[in-house]
């Protein structure tokens, strides 16, 4: 089934919790602390596979999750990181925020890998906060909840030339007439009801051909099959505008799809083209070219009279495609890159807000302490405080107006504001 376009969930793997732990072994009555950390979450990376040809692997699947880290555990054992996962998409994906509609990244490299969702970072075990006057800190972290985003994913087929036209011009046959491609051909209107592509061959060349399926008038504004195709053209460098020259007015034909062509917009209007002017095998095509070529080149177009069905003039055709698309210039060689990261930089390290009945502060590194820490011990608890204070949220949340016994919500944790004893 071809499948261009998708929406889909991606949630990466949650940290694992690091651990509040005690060396306990027979004849060492004063263990120190051995809370091992938790284990990263993992990230959901997309990568351009080339072999794929639609985004038909998202037809069921509308989210998809990495794995979470475990948790640490005592004698400084780390936990498990969460693997990553890996999710295959076609050359030229386009990758759009739902949330934002901007778009992130346009896959077009095979091999090409971008990070869509970071997994969350690991928490610290109680051994991380030893220090020269915390000699058994009973502090460890929560881990690190991993990235969500909704995600909006585009086929744009990436295609050398593009073959546009009405309904039943004869693009498939001469799709199959110019490459090795067998698409399906019927007489009747709406033959292709999907893009298909196809590789033509000439002087030890080769140039990807795709047959769009035929546009109507609105196509640009959603009628017909056309407008949800238009993009597979976006990226093509010439335009084969397939003419049925034994219709009755061929020219308002064109018309019809210069029209849509502009409406669409992306460039498209202003793409090279040449016109194929199909059929001429037929006699009332034959009797029509005359005027029709002249009424073409009199306002600067190229036309090319062919019969797809008989390959008559296809040849002529497919030397004057090679010289408008010329060979590419020869990508500097590179080297295998890291991961892209889809949404870079973090967000700001928290928020206070005040609330009806309290305050909420949230932010990544002050919920997870909040999670994490021993509040029954009044070290862990003293620490916390001094955090609050080095942050910056204690400012902050008097400059709101805290007060004594008013209720902070940190997280799933609610506390009590108390001020430090006077000097």
């Amino acid at each position: 089934m071809f499948l261009d376009s998708a929406r889909v969930v991606v949630k990466a793997g949650d940290g694992g919790r690091g651990v509040i732990s005690f060396r306990r072994e027979a004849h060492v009555p004063r263990g120190g602390p051995d809370g091992g950390d938790g284990g990263k979450g993992g990230d959901v990376v997309f990568r351009v596979d080339p072999e794929l040809g639609t985004l038909a692997e998202f037809r069921f699947a509308h989210e998809v999750a990495a794995r979470s880290g475990g948790a640490g555990a005592g004698r400084k054992q780390t936990g498990k990181a969460g693997t990553d996962l890996v999710v295959r998409v076609p050359v030229g994906t386009l990758v759009v925020d739902e949330a934002t509609g901007r778009t992130i990244a346009d896959l077009v490299s095979p091999g090409e890998e971008l990070v869509i969702a970071r997994g969350g970072a690991a928490g610290k075990g109680n051994a991380r906060f030893v220090s020269s006057t915390r000699r058994a800190p009973r502090i460890a972290e929560d881990g690190g909840k991993g990235e969500r985003r909704e995600i909006r994913l585009e086929l744009k087929l990436l295609a050398d030339v593009g073959l546009t036209g009405l309904p039943n011009a004869g693009k498939s046959t001469l799709l199959a007439a110019l490459t090795s491609a067998r698409p399906k051909i019927a007489d009747y209107p709406f033959t292709t009801l999907v893009p298909n592509l196809g590789v033509a061959r000439f002087d030890d060349r080769e140039l990807v051909v795709a047959d769009i399926p035929g546009l109507i008038e609105g196509a640009s504004r959603g009628l017909g099959l056309g407008e949800e195709f238009l993009r597979h053209v976006e990226r093509t460098r010439l335009l084969v505008h397939v003419v049925d020259a034994a219709r009755p007015d061929p020219l308002a034909d064109i018309a019809t799809i210069d029209a849509e062509l502009a409406a669409y917009g992306h460039g498209l209007a202003e793409r090279p083209r040449i016109f194929a002017l199909n059929k001429r095998d037929l006699p009332e095509a034959a009797a029509a070219l005359p005027a029709l070529e002249a009424a073409l080149r009199s306002t600067g177009r190229e036309p090319i009279a062919i019969s797809a069905a008989t390959r008559a003039g296809v040849l002529d055709l497919e030397r004057r495609i090679f010289t408008l698309c010329p060979p590419r210039p020869a990508p500097a060689a590179t080297t295998v890159s890291e991961r892209r990261i889809a949404f870079a930089g973090g967000a700001q390290d928290f928020h206070v807000v005040r609330e009806r009945d309290g305050f909420r502060v949230s932010g990544d590194r002050v919920e997870r302490l909040a999670a994490g820490i021993d509040w029954e011990s009044a070290d862990a608890t003293a620490y916390f405080h001094r955090q609050l204070a080095r942050s910056g949220v204690e400012r902050k949340l008097r400059a709101l107006g805290v007060r004594e016994g008013d209720t902070v919500r940190i997280g799933a944790r609610e506390l009590e504001w108390k001020e430090a004893p006077a000097q």
